[in-house]
C-alpha cells in the first residue's frame, strides 16, 4: 500500500443524511446518503488580480453546464462554495483545507495558478477528496504528485506548447529568443517548448524571465532586439499578456521579429490587446471557428446567457463539469462510492467543444493542439499542430 492509499484509507467520511462520521476507506462501493441533499461543489479559483477573468470563465462555464441539466447532476442540486484563492500561493494549503475540512465540500475544484494547484493537490492527497483540476498546468498533479481522486481537464504546462516549437521551425524561424514570468508555470512551459523546438533544430539564442506577476518589459524587450532572433517566444496570460502584446508591438519588434506562444497568450485577452495582437500565431487545445456542432451549441448557450464569448477558460470548466457528471451517473449520485467513480472518470472520452478527447492513464487530457492566428478578434484555427498529444506524465504511479 503506498503512502497516499494509506492516508486516503484512513480518511473519515461525513454521512450527509444523518452527520454520522463513518471510518471507512473512500474505495468503498455502497453508501447510505440522501439523495436529495445538495452535492457541496467547492470552487477553489482567482476572482481577483491577474488571473480574475479566468476564474470567472471557468466559474460560468461551469455553472452553465449544470444549468443545461436543470441545475442538477446525477440527481444531486448543486450547492457552491466559492472561495477567491487570490492567485497566491502562501495561502493555498489554508484555503483548501478550509474547503474540505470546514465547509465539507463533496468536490474541489480548481485553479488557474500552478503554484497554488501545488497547495490545492496536497490536500487532495491527504484527504482523499476528489478533485477536478480545470486549468492549471502544473505538471507534478499528474505527474510525480499523481493521484487516484485527481483529475485534470485542461493541460498540463508542457503540453500546451510542445507542438510551437516545431510550429515555428517549418515556418522557417531556427532561431528564438524566449521570455515569461519566473515561476513554475513559466518554467514548465519553456521546458516543453525546448524540448519540441530543440528536437525540430531550433537553437534559443535568448532566455529571459522576470518575477511573477511583474509587467515591466521594456528592458528585457531591447535585449530581445539586441539578440536579434529570428523569433520570439513566449508564455503570459490575463492582464500580463495584455501588457506584453502592446509593449512589444510598441516596441517595433513585431513586425522584425515575430511572436509566437501558446494560447493563453491571447485568449480572452484579443479585445484589451486590439491591433496590437493581430497576426500572433499560437498553439492551444481550443480555437475559435472549429467547425464542431458541440462547439457552436456552445458559445451560443455560453453568449446568451453571459453576454460574452467564451474562450479556453470557460471551455475547462465546462468540461470539469461535464466530467464530474459522468462519475455521478455512474454511481447514481453517490459521490461517496468512489471506486466506482473514478473508474467511471478514468475511461471516458468527453464530447467536449474542443473536440473529442480521452483521460490518459494519469487523469490528463489527450487531446489535439491546433495552430490558430489572430485575425480580428479571433485566434482562428489554421490546422491540427499535433494530432492527440499526449503530456509524458513523468514520474506518474497510480495506485
Amino acid at each position: 500500500m503506498s503512502i497516499l492509499d494509506s492516508r486516503i484509507t484512513r480518511r473519515r467520511f461525513i454521512q450527509s443524511a444523518g452527520g454520522l462520521a463513518l471510518a471507512a476507506s473512500p474505495f468503498a462501493t455502497t453508501h447510505v446518503f440522501a439523495q436529495g441533499a445538495p452535492l457541496r461543489v467547492g470552487l477553489m479559483l482567482p476572482y481577483t488580480g491577474t488571473f480574475a477573468s479566468l476564474g470567472n470563465a471557468i466559474t460560468n462555464a461551469f455553472k452553465l453546464y449544470v444549468a443545461e441539466n436543470g441545475g442538477k447532476l446525477a440527481g444531486r442540486t448543486i450547492e457552491y462554495v466559492v472561495l477567491d484563492d487570490e492567485s497566491d500561493p502562501a495561502k493555498a494549503v489554508d484555503n483548501a483545507s478550509r474547503l474540505v475540512n470546514r465547509d465539507k465540500v463533496d468536490v474541489l475544484v480548481g485553479t488557474v495558478h500552478s503554484g497554488v494547484q501545488m497547495g490545492m493537490v496536497k490536500v487532495s492527497r491527504e484527504s482523499g477528496v476528489l478533485s477536478i483540476i480545470p486549468n492549471a498546468g502544473a505538471g507534478a498533479a499528474t505527474g510525480p504528485l499523481c493521484a487516484p481522486n485527481i483529475f485534470r481537464t485542461s493541460f498540463t504546462n508542457w503540453q500546451t506548447i510542445h507542438a510551437l516549437g516545431k510550429v515555428m521551425v517549418e515556418r522557417g524561424h531556427k532561431t528564438a529568443a524566449w521570455i515569461s514570468w519566473k515561476y513554475a508555470a513559466g518554467e514548465e512551459m519553456f521546458g516543453g517548448f525546448k524540448e519540441g523546438y530543440e528536437k525540430a533544430g531550433g537553437k534559443i539564442v535568448k532566455e529571459l524571465w522576470l518575477p511573477f506577476p511583474n509587467v515591466e518589459f521594456q528592458a528585457l524587450l531591447t535585449e530581445i532586439a539586441a539578440a536579434r532572433p529570428s523569433a520570439t517566444a513566449c508564455f503570459f496570460a490575463g492582464g500580463g499578456a495584455v501588457k506584453f502584446v502592446k509593449d512589444y508591438d510598441a516596441a517595433g519588434l513585431k513586425a522584425k521579429i515575430p511572436l509566437f506562444g501558446n494560447g493563453f497568450l491571447t485568449d480572452g485577452t484579443l479585445q484589451a490587446q486590439g491591433a496590437a495582437a493581430q497576426g500572433v500565431y499560437t498553439t492551444l487545445h481550443y480555437a475559435d471557428s472549429l467547425d464542431l456542432e458541440r462547439d457552436r451549441e456552445f458559445r451560443l448557450n455560453y453568449a446568451k446567457t453571459y453576454k460574452l464569448q467564451p474562450d479556453v477558460y470557460a471551455v475547462q470548466g465546462y468540461d470539469a463539469a461535464q466530467l464530474l457528471h459522468i462519475g455521478l451517473k455512474a454511481v447514481k449520485g453517490d459521490v461517496k462510492a468512489t471506486k466506482a467513480m473514478i473508474a467511471a472518470m478514468e475511461g471516458v472520452t468527453i464530447d467536449s467543444p474542443r473536440g473529442k478527447w480521452k483521460m490518459s492513464r494519469s487523469h490528463n487530457p489527450i487531446q489535439d493542439s491546433y495552430l490558430r492566428q489572430v485575425v480580428g478578434e479571433q485566434n482562428k484555427y489554421v490546422s491540427v499542430a499535433w494530432k492527440a498529444l499526449e503530456d509524458p506524465a513523468r514520474g506518474c504511479r497510480m495506485a
